[in-house]
């Protein structure tokens, strides 16, 4: 009975490492994950700035880490298109071209979202509700391939 216990405590500890652990990547890689490793504020604290009314590209540029927020989060939708190319949702051809656009919309954003470059121009990243959300083949508004992106 002692040694079953044991097991369970240890399953559950186990469990709980685990969850933190997912958690915490899965953190890393939304705006505000990288805003916050960025700044070293709290994810709730840039949610609540967020939701004030501020974009993510403006609390990393007060930051000082607007150049550092754009190339993080340029990285994790490469890393995004990577994988829809790899699940067969786009053809690496779409993803190049995708990922060009935000690139160069990235280069003369100001991470105000003012600009709303791109709109149309979007890779289908976007998870709407509708049927195949997130399954276009690059013809959607997606994530605005812009300067909306670090919004």
């Amino acid at each position: 009975m002692k040694n079953f216990k044991k097991l369970v405590a240890a399953v559950t500890i186990a469990g709980v490492l685990g969850v933190t652990g997912a958690a915490y990547a899965v953190d890393a890689t939304t705006p505000a994950g990288i805003v916050s490793t960025l700044t070293g504020k709290s994810v709730e604290q840039v949610t609540s700035e967020r939701a004030a009314g501020k974009t993510y590209g403006t609390i990393a540029s007060e930051a000082g880490k607007l150049e550092e927020f754009k190339a993080e989060t340029l990285e994790q939708r490469k890393a995004f298109l990577d994988q829809r190319v790899k699940d067969g949702n786009l053809t690496q051809a779409q993803a190049d071209a995708a990922y060009n656009t935000m690139k160069a919309n990235q280069a003369i954003c100001d991470g105000t979202g003012s600009a709303r470059m791109g709109l149309g121009n979007g890779s289908a990243l976007g998870m709407g509700m509708g049927m195949g959300a997130g399954r276009r083949n690059g013809g959607g508004r997606g994530l605005n391939a812009g300067c909306r992106l670090v919004q």
